[in-house]
């Protein structure tokens, strides 16, 4: 595995919507292995063409969590408003980057309140909400104003980890599903299907950019790829962990958006125990995939999700285990070689 494109990748900035850095990096890498397009949502498309008539697309999307700029104050200070699924509890004392139209600017995110030596007792009780955050750019008010723009977004910083066999940094949802994708893309060998490899925009506010490339590709097949729970930690039940680091690929049942295609989870499933692939499954009740926002297009189409375990989703530490990425690879990879022959009819 390249890891050095794995840090690029989640290294880089970009919200839902303003996803112009990670198009940049896809195209670099997927340039040599199909044609290359790019839709009015800023999906990037690549298709690497087969012998058949069986269209598979593959989506990971490329969009991170993040906030927007919705007011600067007299003493320059930002509000936001959340782009995806944030919880105020792991906001704390972190460093920024800010989108403006010269560049990534750097700031603090903050809780609006007291120091703690300075709490009541009934005010450290209260909690943290969302709305009681700001971003400070250590400048005066009219620097900021020229600076920043009302619309402007605002990512986490944080920089790519390796330890043993894990691997940390922000952004991990989904940019390692973006790696895996190109990965496989690298790997397959003879295929007969149409591949359509999509890296989708706009996913964590609601599944928009994988609904657009769906309607347009007419697939007969699609497979998201994207991070899963790992909840293999303290304090968390075992029935409750979901999947585990270094248990293997997850091989999706079911989530809150899509129960996947009986016989794709099987042909998935028959694939890792034939070639010895490390491999879990996975029920997740709460969260869903660009698998759920194309399966109920064009009159259905058979949908799935290979997912990675990933611990600590939606903070600036998404852990993943270096083993799991690499049978996600390897389990792609033999699907898309064999998917042209498949046959899903129920």
């Amino acid at each position: 595995m390249d890891l050095s494109l794995l840090q690029r990748l989640t290294e880089a900035h970009g919200t839902s919507g303003q996803e112009q850095a990670l198009r940049e990096i896809v195209r670099e890498e997927l340039g040599a292995y199909g044609e290359l397009s790019t839709d009015a949502l800023g999906n990037v498309i690549c298709k690497k063409s087969g012998a058949g008539d069986v269209r598979v697309l593959i989506a990971a999307h490329i969009d991170e969590i993040g906030f927007i700029v919705r007011h600067i104050d007299s003493n320059g200070f930002l509000k936001f408003a959340p782009l995806g699924g944030w919880d105020p509890r792991q906001m704390n004392s972190q460093r920024v980057q800010v989108r403006t139209r010269e560049g990534l600017v750097p700031g603090l995110l903050m809780h609006g309140t007291k120091p703690a030596h300075l709490l009541s007792d009934s005010e450290k009780a209260a909690g943290q909400k969302l709305e009681d955050f700001f971003v400070d750019l250590g400048l005066s008010a009219d620097e900021v104003k020229a600076k920043v723009r009302i619309g402007d977004t605002i990512t986490m910083e944080g920089r790519f980890l390796s330890t043993g066999n894990h691997l940390t940094c922000k952004a991990m949802d989904d940019r390692v599903g973006v790696f895996v994708m190109i990965e496989a893309l690298k790997k397959v060998g003879g295929h007969s299907a149409d591949i359509y490899a999509v890296a989708t925009t706009q996913e964590e506010i609601g599944l928009r950019g994988a609904s657009a490339v769906g309607s347009s590709v007419l697939p007969h097949v699609v497979i998201a790829l994207d991070v899963t729970l790992a909840n293999d930690i303290p304090g968390v039940p075992d029935s409750e962990s979901i999947t585990k680091l270094g248990a293997g690929a997850a091989i999706k049942i079911m989530d809150s958006s899509l129960i996947c295609h009986p016989k794709v989870v099987e042909h998935f499933r028959a694939i890792a125990e034939k070639h010895e692939i490390p491999h879990q499954m996975e029920i997740l009740t709460r969260g869903g995939t660009d698998a759920g926002g194309i399966q109920r297009l064009n009159g259905g189409v058979p949908a799935f999700t290979l997912s990675i375990p990933c611990r600590y989703v939606h903070t600036v530490n998404e852990t993943v285990d270096a083993r799991d990425v690499q049978a996600c690879i390897d389990l792609l990879a033999k699907f898309l070689e064999e998917v042209g022959e498949a046959d899903y009819s129920l």
